[in-house]
């Protein structure tokens, strides 16, 4: 593993030698990573087809035109957001000037998963490289079409003394969580993220770790339950659901239960057709192991298919699949589904909904389905999730001034925005004083009474 080392003490040399800290530096490596994803779009549609079986335009929504705004945002507020941040000064230490800068940490290592394995390279990145880092990416090995072209364009668009790709498996991942870095970055799962964390530790390394969870959904009768059937089936099955954010399982009013699972089936086939198998708009599971995996929870233990349940694994194709007379102890509910399948559960009311969603552990996202402004407030003070949104799934990461992470056991920490500056960055106090006059005369020894008396006037 000495190539590891040796990306890392490249990379370490490229920022003790202040190549990445101007912001002109900054803004040619974002200009730079717009033309690779601009000029490359064809490359990237099929890496991702060979991966993922993605459709160019799942392709363009899900993984370049989210990178690209992101690229396009920075640029547009970098100078604002990496300008001092002045406070007011105590009247302690008056006449004074006090602020805060933003300073990069210095290398920092991005590990990448395989469901988006452009866009959540690419995306930590930009924030890396804004905030003045060098960088060292670890894309997935079970992506090895994206792997391999982001291997191939990344030095040839950056500056290859700063930013290093290392490509490989467990071997290369832990040679790399040997190494010293002043921030770790990981999207994964929580048994990674746990082996990650352990590993930072040693060094006190900072983490942020994006992970998943269980995202709950809750639909009551007050909604138009065709749209939100739409909407759910979009939000669950796009890329084969193997999303964090997707939708993992409805908790729907029995009310409309019936009505719902009726409106799904009828949008599984108004979005995909009847012959989803050969549709080219429908993505694939990432390898046998997964398919197995999500085969497995298709058993009579975890409900009925209404819906889909269709699979073949030479094409690694299970289609989208809603289950309904779903145990609560159903293995199904016990993890997090990361496939095409969405279990139903009726339950009596939002308070109840909410006892189910607060006895899982903190999703990643919470998606209400209600016009009653009481449910809403219900949902937003009695649960915890890193988002909640009312009305749409998964959306609410296309938004680049919202934090993007989880709490708990989805996540530490957030970025997108500003706040992926702020995450590769510290921010550092500042406080200038002049010397004269010399102020602090009145804290120096000899204390008496009469300099006691001026100070706790003006200390209040």
């Amino acid at each position: 593993m000495d190539l590891v080392k040796q990306h890392v003490t490249r990379a370490r040399e490229a920022f003790d030698e202040g190549i990445t800290k101007p912001r002109t530096w900054r803004l040619e490596q974002l200009r730079a990573l717009d033309a690779l994803l601009r000029e490359n779009e064809n490359l990237i549609a099929h890496a991702l087809k060979e991966d993922l079986g993605k459709h160019p335009t799942e392709t363009f929504l899900t993984e370049t035109s989210l990178v690209r705004a992101e690229i396009k945002h920075t640029i547009k507020h970098l100078k604002r957001w990496l300008a001092p941040s002045y406070v007011k000064p105590s009247l302690a230490v008056a006449p004074a000037t006090a602020y805060t800068v933003l300073e990069p940490l210095g290398v920092v290592l991005i590990i990448a998963p395989w469901n988006y394995p452009l866009q959540l390279v690419l995306a930590p990145l930009v924030g890396a490289l804004a905030a003045g880092n060098a960088a060292v990416i670890k894309p997935s090995e079970l992506a090895p079409e994206t792997s391999r072209l982001l291997a191939s364009l990344i030095p040839a668009y950056l500056d290859e003394r700063a930013v290093k790709v290392v490509e490989g498996g467990v071997p290369e991942t832990t040679a790399l969580l040997e190494q010293k870095f002043d921030h770790i970055f990981y999207t994964g799962n929580a048994r990674v993220a746990r082996i990650v964390m352990a590993a930072a530790a040693r060094n006190l390394t900072p983490v942020t770790l994006e992970l998943g969870g269980k995202s709950p959904v809750y639909v009551d009768g007050s909604v138009d339950v065709k749209v939100t059937a739409q909407r759910i089936v979009w939000g669950k099955f796009i890329n084969a659901g193997q999303t964090c954010v997707a939708p993992d399982y409805v908790l729907v009013s029995q009310d409309v239960e019936a009505e719902l699972v009726e409106q799904l089936i009828a949008a599984v086939q108004d979005l995909y057709g009847h012959d989803i198998e050969h549709n080219t708009h429908y993505g694939r599971l990432i390898n046998d192991a997964h398919f197995d995996r999500i085969v497995g929870l298709m058993g009579p233990e975890n409900g009925r298919i209404v819906v889909g349940g269709e699979h073949n694994k030479t094409h690694k194709y299970v289609g989208p699949t809603v289950l309904v007379d779903v145990p609560h102890t159903a293995p199904l509910m016990s993890e997090e589904i990361f496939g095409p399948l969405l279990p139903v559960l009726p339950v009596a009311d939002e308070d109840e909904a909410i006892s189910i969603i607060t006895s899982k552990e903190k999703p990643l996202s919470l998606y209400v389905f209600s016009e009653q402004k009481h449910v809403r407030k219900k949902f937003l003070q009695d649960t915890s999730s890193g988002a909640v949104t009312f009305g749409l799934p998964i959306a609410h990461l296309a938004i680049p001034d919202l934090p993007f992470g989880g709490v708990g056991e989805s996540g530490v920490g957030a970025y997108h925005g500003k706040r992926s500056i702020e995450v590769f960055s510290h921010e550092k106090a500042v406080v200038s004083k002049p010397l004269s006059p010399d102020t602090l005369a009145l804290v120096y020894p000899p204390f008496h009474p009469k300099k006691l008396g001026i100070v706790r006037k003006l200390l209040g």
